[in-house]
């Protein structure tokens, strides 16, 4: 017979409890799952005030008092998609050379001058669809400040002197686009995807840089700056009425004018196969997988979005869970099924690999994605998907600038004002056979173009195991040639 002392007793006690009342109630083996997660509030962010005035000016208004301060910006329909194919380049050298050359009445050196004493910034700006004009300040410098803003869009006084120095730096930067590899795969992949000639795949080059002349700037000017081109968001210290009517005591007398409108542009699936650029100073390769994507007023966006969440959301998702945890083929792995405003997105995916694992690398990435068209998420990979969209969502749009901004985009590209707020039901509603529908429909392996910038010597076993390689030239048209 066994002595129990009074501590081996206390001990058999709760282990006869352990076997007898709590047997009925087992702890879970994940605890952190029976935590309750109370249900998301409905997502209603706090619009800015719409105003549009008869000339066609879009007004965007949001008081926001928490500190002293007023920021605004301009919108101006047409950038660097609608720059003409001989002189790519132009809008950024526009959006440089507009700022730093100034005003008749003030240069852009005297400008900084000038503002700098406000604590206060003015900035341009050319971006693919539009150009911008800025500016910020205390909200008792605001009308000075609004004052050099409006100058330098009434009045711009573009120099030669500005236009040459804004040449000299995209210069420099063509010039050095090819020292990193993993730039060289994202702009071949893109080239690529779009083509050479579209206005979404075209680089700039020392040519169509150098192309571009002062008179081209003022034209460009001319042409876009017209009440129906304008959109107006200004955010910060004011009270909504009377910053309206200072608003339209300054855009008002604007001619109307002509809404530019891009042109059309023709979209075609990229040509499939492997392409090889060689960078002999690495010892790793950059791989992309690309085709075309959709746009984000696509029915479905949402069923798209899950699917990318369940693909590459994240250290749980499966193509870093397999391709990188388990057998450790990347550095770096993700991709996406891209969408954009108007126009056709990328389907993307990438990877930064060891230039001996490149090409079993590329097949168990092309693998993940082959599985996305034959294993529909499961119940635990749905709802994190979901779960992880949703919960991320609002952190894009937390603050009155983020709201602000995308409700200003939404107008550029003709999207209803509400577009955010059906975010979160389209994403609720979504299903796994709805990600398996649009797996179907969308994802082809067979149809990607295979982008690699490595080095040659050290890829083994070679590309071709991939399939026929086509060598790209990555040469810089016009640059001097290497001593």
């Amino acid at each position: 017979m066994t002595n129990f002392t009074p501590r081996l007793l206390t001990l058999a006690l709760i282990a006869g409890l352990s076997t007898t009342a709590f047997a009925q109630t087992p702890a879970p083996h994940e605890p952190w799952k029976a935590i309750p997660i109370p249900t998301l509030h409905e997502f209603k962010p706090v619009q800015p005030i719409k105003v549009e005035l008869p000339n066609g000016v879009q007004l965007f208004l949001e008081e926001d008092h928490e500190l002293p301060f007023v920021s605004g910006f301009i919108r101006i329909r047409g950038g660097s998609r609608d720059e003409p194919a001989d002189k790519v380049g132009l809008i950024s050298l526009y959006g440089e050379a507009w700022r730093t050359s100034g005003t008749a009445t003030a240069n852009g050196d005297a400008m900084d001058d000038q503002l700098a004493a406000k604590a206060a910034t003015v900035e341009t700006g050319g971006g693919q669809a539009s150009t911008s004009l800025s500016w910020s300040s205390f909200a008792k410098d605001f009308d000075s400040v609004f004052g050099v803003a409006m100058d330098l869009l009434q009045h711009p006084a573009f120099q030669q002197q500005k236009l040459e120095l804004a040449k000299q730096s995209l210069a420099s930067g063509i010039l050095r686009r090819n020292d990193d590899a993993s730039g060289i795969a994202q702009r071949e992949a893109v080239e690529i995807a779009y083509g050479k000639t579209n206005p979404y795949g075209r680089s700039e080059e020392l040519a169509t840089v150098s192309a571009v002349t002062l008179e081209d700037l003022r034209a460009w000017h001319e042409k876009t700056f017209t009440g129906s081109n304008l959109i107006v968001g200004v955010i910060g210290d004011f009270d909504a009425k009377a910053m309206e009517a200072k608003l339209r005591a300054a855009f008002a007398p604007l001619p109307r004018g002509t809404q530019l409108k891009s042109a059309k542009v023709e979209f075609t699936e990229p040509p499939a196969g492997v392409y090889f650029a060689n960078k002999a100073d690495v010892d790793q390769s950059n791989v992309y997988m690309v085709g075309l994507g959709t746009q984000e007023d696509n029915p479905d966006y949402y069923a798209l979005s899950v699917m990318n969440e369940v693909f590459s959301g994240g250290f749980g998702s499966r193509v870093v869970q397999n391709v990188r945890t388990k057998l450790g083929l990347a550095y770096d792995v993700g991709g996406n099924f891209g969408a954009a405003y108007d126009h056709p997105g990328l389907f993307a995916v990438g990877l930064g690999t060891k230039s001996s694992s490149t090409v079993a690398a590329t097949k168990a990435t092309l693998d993940e994605v082959r599985r996305l068209r034959t294993d529909p998420p499961t119940e635990d990979e749905l709802r994190s998907a979901k779960s992880d969209l949703l919960n991320s969502f609002v952190f894009h749009y937390d603050t009155p600038e983020k709201v602000l901004s995308e409700q200003v985009t939404l107008a550029v590209y003709g999207y209803p004002a509400d577009f955010l707020e059906r975010y979160r039901a389209g994403i609720e509603r979504v299903t796994s056979a709805d990600v398996a529908r649009v797996a179907q429909k969308y994802v082809q392996p067979e149809k990607l173009a295979i982008v690699v910038v490595g080095n040659s010597s050290e890829i083994q076993p070679p590309l071709d195991g991939l399939g026929k390689v086509t060598t790209l030239d990555i040469s810089i048209p016009g640059a001097p040639s290497e001593q």
